[in-house]
């Protein structure tokens, strides 16, 4: 049984058909990645997924269990937990405030505890810096931030929106180096991401989507070495 399994997906804005019959699986364990231009569909199709859009039609399962007419709160207990594009940190609230704030469903003490020492473990910086107001961080750092805050919920589905937009090349390096390290310790990721070229290569399988629709899916290394992808998405 699939992890994450999307069947004949439909979701609106108003009148606009942004997803059009998407279906996708994520397989425990797995990176899958969606490339595709802005204005595909890939952020439609994660904030579907997470619950801020109800879709009109199809279906959305985890390992099962019916999630698609769940509010967003009650999926995140389910084990699907999204890092937003632009990172929507709590700007005015400490690092260790944000962080606390992703833990809002768990009530057992020791397990935050746990989970913090696991985000310290990957993001020493925050460490470092957990009396600082959110707002002042850097870039990168607010990355960390928002990905250590959606750790700090223990996801069993990681939703990550465009993880590497708006960074220096040498730290889109290191949160991709995060995100193999997070899944080799057993998290599984659905990741949405422009930069196609560090997706296909962290990712073992990924779907192209333009205009609402899923083109092509394949295995990252067959997408990455696929003529039409290399010229639209690889810039070859």
């Amino acid at each position: 049984m699939a992890m994450l399994e999307i069947e004949h997906l439909n979701t609106y804005y108003g009148h606009i058909h942004a997803l059009r019959d998407v279906s996708i699986t994520v397989e425990k364990g797995e990176i899958v990645t969606m490339i595709g231009a802005n204005g595909a569909g890939k952020s439609t199709m994660l904030k579907t997924t997470s619950g801020l859009l109800r879709p009109r039609t199809g279906t959305i399962q985890l390992e099962g269990e019916e999630l698609t007419r769940l509010a967003p709160h009650t999926i995140v207990t389910k084990g699907v937990v999204q890092v937003p594009e632009g990172r929507r940190i709590f700007g005015q609230l400490t690092v260790m405030e944000n962080l606390d704030m992703g833990a809002f469903t768990c009530r057992d003490g020791g397990r935050i505890q746990k989970n913090l020492d696991r985000v310290f473990d990957l993001f020493p910086r925050l460490k470092e810096r957990s009396k600082q107001v959110a707002g002042t961080l850097s870039g990168g750092e607010q990355q960390m931030l928002a990905m250590g805050r959606a750790l700090m919920a223990e996801p069993r589905l990681l939703l990550l929106d465009e993880p590497s937009m708006g960074l220096a090349p040498v730290l889109v390096d290191s949160i991709f180096d995060t995100i193999s390290r997070l899944n080799n310790a057993g998290t599984t990721i659905l990741l949405v991401e422009q930069n196609a070229r560090m997706a296909l290569q962290v990712a073992s399988r990924g779907y192209v989507l333009q205009t609402g629709q899923i083109v092509l899916s394949d295995s990252a290394e067959n997408l990455a070495s696929n003529e039409m992808v290399r010229r639209a998405y690889l810039g070859e």
